[in-house]
């Protein structure tokens, strides 16, 4: 399931992958407590089919510098991994790599609990792989659409008992849910949860509330966790078993990952050996088990050794051992069925999303819920595989930044490729191409339909031009903090100048419309704001106008201390002072309601498990207020203007009363347009 923007606010928590939260800058890494990382490695237990060196060694791949022998890959991660976690404030992690149908590596490092001491053991301990989980519910519309169940292109709504409604004409198809072009937006009230009565089942959690498909179907990459739950309960309907049956049957036992589960409360055997999850390893406090209202979205627990099984199976067209999950055809058009986003970068397959490294084609998923974040990378002309799962946040963006790096410092090693392209485009070109695409945009996965749209105000995604020609994004930062760099290398094409990520625009009539970048591009765009909308004017206009109410509220026991201290009687009288007095009451209802909402909606958006039905009747009495507060407030004002500049009061009195009418009427237009004002907390 991956917080400066919109998008790490609600990406970085979100069951997502390593998509949505941008890397924050790390801290510098202070002397961690000794108790993170044991005197000695975690001990590595026995592996399914894992063979002694001199064996893995004849099998090599003999691709690079170096070769993809147990040996070499134990060296390099052990000189890799233990200093990871140390600066990233990490508790423990399990890596797993597979390779020509075996189990080349898989490890533990740090503690599984720090309390007791335990080291990670991969055959034992449990870890929450997020998003991950998804694989495991595309798997399972695949084989019904193998079985002749599911039709990926049909109108889903005839497997459902409710309905998605159609937008532009078109329904909603099987196929825009994997690959996460239905259109819809961003849902985030009560995701997760470490109360288990506030687990809500599956069905009654998609019918609450329907996301708005706000995207033409099938044309816009928009990551979603309901769209992922609703193919969960296709699976449901479809199979005539519950969700966890269908998976426990069919995938996991197949499989025999026996020491894995989707269910909620986890099995007592299992959840004897789940590995703790933590903020960070130097609090050293256990978090509770977290509860995934749309389980199909990213409720699994597993060991690394199962999920070796898992990328086995996958890698080889659906065979495991003497099963078979997946027909070998059904496998390959999971694998292959892209799904295009902008220009040439990485697609989104049935599921699983491209991640190409070093010209070597990868497909994948990654995967955070607040304490645990994983990746899993198949390369799958290779037959490679390799899972990271870690169970502590860490410091600022170390789980992304520790995953990223441990992947492409793998393909860089073992897999390396051709050199980078030749730059096709001329220094004004690039110039010129530079300021066409600089501005501010929407991330196409967010709130639009509800009051939690005020944050797309509060975090846009910003493209800025530097001095040499590249380009800049506000949200894609280096490991210092820093913005990165990406260098035009053709028409509308750039790469990141410290790595082989791109970035590439859709232009219209010579205007860019939209833009995406690698590793983000199969799951989200990022499109251009009209200028009514954008930060630059948007968000001087609110701060200057609750900055006039704050004044106008300010100035009322000021001037009331400041004729008394001075004995000056109050000059005004009749209806004029009447209005007067008005005008600061609806300034000061005005200002607490858009104060407060702004306050709760960015405050509570830092702890997920808030965002749930404890919260209900906060949003909603926020809400009820603006609904009355803003448009009564917009009237007083303007009836305030109408009286003083008819008056005969001095110039200034009629200079703030027009501007207190424009603060106020401009505080109502963000409320309407932002769906504040009303009743209802679904979002």
């Amino acid at each position: 399931m991956r917080v400066t923007t919109i998008l790490s606010l609600v990406a970085g928590m979100l069951l997502a992958l390593p998509l949505a939260a941008a890397p924050q800058a790390q801290e510098a890494p202070a002397a961690p407590p000794a108790s993170i990382v044991p005197p000695e490695l975690a001990p590595e237990t026995g592996e399914p089919e894992a063979e002694d060196a001199a064996t893995v060694a004849d099998d090599a791949v003999q691709a690079g510098s170096a070769s993809l022998t147990r040996p070499d890959l134990e060296a390099w991660l052990d000189g890799y991994m233990p200093y990871a976690l140390q600066t990233g404030d990490i508790a423990g992690a399990v890596v797993v790599v597979v390779k020509d149908g075996r189990v080349l590596l898989q490890k533990g490092y740090g503690y599984a609990d720090l309390e007791a001491r335990t080291p990670v053991d991969p055959e034992r301990h449990l870890f929450r792989p997020g998003s991950i989980s998804k694989l495991f519910t595309w798997t399972a519309v695949m084989q019904l659409v193998e079985q002749g169940k599911l039709d990926l292109d049909a109108d889903l709504n005839q497997y459902i008992d409710f309905e998605v409604p159609a937008r532009d004409g078109k329904p909603a198809t099987l196929r825009q849910v994997m690959t996460h072009t239905v259109g819809f937006e961003e849902q985030i009230r009560g995701l997760i949860t470490s109360k288990a009565d506030q687990v809500v089942p599956l069905e009654q959690a998609l019918k609450r509330w329907v996301p708005e498909r706000i995207h033409a179907p099938g044309t816009t990459p928009a990551y979603s966790n309901y769209a992922t739950a609703l193919a969960g309960y296709i699976i449901e309907r479809v199979s005539g078993e519950s969700f966890y049956d269908y998976i426990d049957r069919h995938i996991l036992a197949p499989l025999g990952m026996e020491d894995s589960s989707f269910r909620q409360p986890l099995p007592a055997g299992l959840l004897a050996n789940m590995s703790k999850g933590y903020a960070r390893a130097s609090d050293g406090k256990p978090r509770d088990y977290e509860f995934i209202s749309l389980a199909p979205a990213g409720s699994l627990a597993a060991t690394g050794a199962d999920m070796a099984k898992f990328m086995i199976a996958h890698l080889q067209d659906g065979a495991y051992g003497g099963v078979r999950i997946l027909g070998e055809d059904t496998a390959r058009t999971m694998h292959t069925s892209g799904q295009a986003s902008v220009g040439p970068l990485n697609e989104m397959m049935l599921g699983f999303y491209e991640t190409s490294l070093n010209g070597h084609r990868a497909i994948a998923h990654g995967g955070d819920t607040l304490w645990f974040h994983s990746d899993l990378q198949l390369f799958v002309d290779d037959g490679i595989g390799i899972y990271v799962s870690m169970n502590s946040s860490g410091r600022d963006g170390a789980p992304l930044l520790i995953r990223d790096n441990l992947v492409e410092g793998f393909a860089d090693r073992y897999l390396p490729g051709p050199p980078p392209p030749e730059r096709t485009v001329s220094e004004a070109d690039a110039k010129l191409h530079a300021e066409q695409i600089a501005g501010a945009y929407a991330s196409s996965r967010r709130p639009d339909s509800n009051f939690m749209s005020l944050l797309n105000l509060l975090g846009p995604v910003k493209v800025f031009p530097n001095e040499d020609g590249t380009i800049s994004v506000s949200m894609a930062l280096d490991a210092s903090g820093a913005p990165k760099k990406w260098r035009e290398i053709s028409p509308y094409l750039w790469q990141d100048v410290a790595s082989g990520d791109r970035l590439a625009a859709d232009v219209v009539d010579g205007k860019v419309t939209r833009f995406s970048m690698e590793p983000y591009a199969a799951i989200m765009v990022f499109q251009r704001l009209p200028w009514w909308k954008s930060p630059g004017l948007v968000l001087p206009l609110l701060a200057l106008s609750l900055l006039a109410l704050a004044a106008t509220v300010l100035a009322w026991p000021v001037s009331a201390l400041v004729r008394r201290y001075y004995g000056v009687p109050y000059r005004l009288s009749g209806e004029d002072a009447r209005m007067h007095r008005i005008i600061r009451i609806a300034a000061l209802a005005v200002l607490v309601v858009m104060a407060g909402a702004l306050g709760l909606i960015v405050g509570l958006t830092s702890d997920l498990e808030k965002l749930g039905p404890g919260t209900d009747v906060a949003f909603n009495l926020v809400r009820l207020l603006a609904l009355v507060v803003l448009p009564l407030g917009a009237l007083a004002a303007l009836w305030n203007c109408w009286k003083v500049l008819r008056s005969r009061r001095r110039l200034l009195a009629k200079l703030w009363s027009v501007v207190l009418a424009l603060s106020c009427l401009f505080l109502l237009w963000v409320g309407i347009s932002h769906h504040l004002l009303g009743y209802g907390a679904y979002y």
